[in-house]
């Protein structure tokens, strides 16, 4: 028990952070014209939220393991999904209006995660076991949903008569909301029950059948408690966010590479590690279906914390960006087609990523 409880040491940490936050935040606040100050509080803060996002992903791979595929992707996706919503409600509503931090975090988010994410988890499990095997009517299953909700939520808004710019009617808006809803509760219905088998592999590597059994209350709940700082430093952290985007003029895309930083990150080391412990079917649940839950749970989120507020979103990409997003989605279609993956697809992912990079730090 004392064991259990000195790993948890990183809980003190995010408690005092929010304690101290709360307690002086308009006295640590007052100094962010300093770039030194600035700097510290903002590391500070992404830190504290990354190692609490961190913890909620290591209690969430502990009760994948004690309940086992797809439940156990499940928790981790919509905990992190939910951490995500969160953190953009937070900066959106702190300051001035950005309508693109929506589209921003969500564009950011599959970039990382289908190229950034996807290429490491291939190359690293393809230089340590050549090549490494996957359920292929599981990625067809999440290709063919996220393939539709991504064009639905973040190209089409750009065709659209009814709105000028890249928005959409309220009406359309409505029906974005509840399709996106529904395709989601739909999959999940597969992934959960009739179809359950899609999602995992017989031959996988069985390497944590020891820990398999165990209570399961305890992680449920410290995965809780690990999230609670993370909704309140969320809001903390839009002060260093939004100083640098409207008094430094940054681009606006920084806040949600910031979040998408913190949302993706917990799951990518996940997923990279399952992938060098050649359990690819693991790796490929937590990527794919990070993607999915991000626009399928983030998108209606997202438009109910506008309408409630009265702050619109842009969602429709532009520019670079709609080619960027057009190009991976249909490169990830190629990768996931024949049930095997290796060293040169995930090279072609990480390309791609690099690409991303190049181009948002040109502007």
């Amino acid at each position: 028990m004392l064991n259990a409880l000195r790993s948890e040491w990183f809980l003190l940490i995010s408690v005092g952070t929010v304690a101290a936050f709360w307690r002086w935040g308009p006295v640590l606040f007052c100094g962010l014209s300093n770039p030194l100050w600035l700097g510290f509080i903002f590391l500070w803060l992404f830190v504290a939220i990354l190692g609490s996002a961190l913890a909620v992903v290591r209690h969430a791979d502990v009760l994948a393991e004690r309940l086992g595929e797809p439940y156990g992707t499940l928790i981790l996706t919509l905990s992190v999904t939910a951490i995500e919503v969160m953190s953009i409600s937070a900066v959106m509503l702190h300051g001035a209006n950005n309508p693109t931090l929506v589209r921003d975090t969500l564009f950011a988010v599959v970039m990382i995660i289908l190229n950034g994410m996807v290429g490491l988890s291939l190359l690293i499990g393809g230089l340590r076991h050549r090549e490494q095997h996957y359920n292929l009517q599981g990625a067809n299953a999440f290709l063919g949903v996220i393939i539709p909700l991504a064009v639905f939520s973040l190209i089409m808004p750009d065709f659209t008569q009814t709105t000028p710019g890249p928005t959409l009617s309220r009406h359309q808006e409505i029906f974005l909301m509840l399709m996106s809803a529904g395709l989601y509760g739909a999959f999940l219905t597969i992934q959960t029950g009739r179809h359950r088998g899609f999602f995992t592999l017989d031959d996988e590597p069985a390497e944590h059948a020891a820990r398999a059994h165990g209570p399961i209350l305890p992680h449920a709940l410290l995965l809780l408690a690990y999230m609670i700082p993370v909704v309140s430093l969320a809001e903390k952290l839009a002060h260093p966010i939004d100083y640098v985007v409207e008094t430094l003029q940054f681009p606006d895309a920084l806040g949600g590479l910031v979040i998408a930083l913190l949302v993706a990150t917990p799951e990518a080391l996940g997923a990279a590690k399952a992938a060098l412990r050649n359990h690819l079917q693991r790796s490929m649940n937590i990527f794919l279906g990070s993607v999915l839950a991000t626009i399928g749970l983030t998108v209606p989120a997202m438009i109910v914390v506008s309408h409630i507020t009265g702050r619109g979103i842009d969602l429709g990409l532009e520019h670079t960006d709609f080619v960027m997003l057009l190009l991976t989605l249909a490169v990830s279609v190629v990768t996931f087609a024949s049930g095997r993956t290796n060293i040169l697809q995930g090279i072609v992912h990480l390309l791609l990523f690099a690409s991303y990079v190049l181009l948002l730090v040109e502007g």
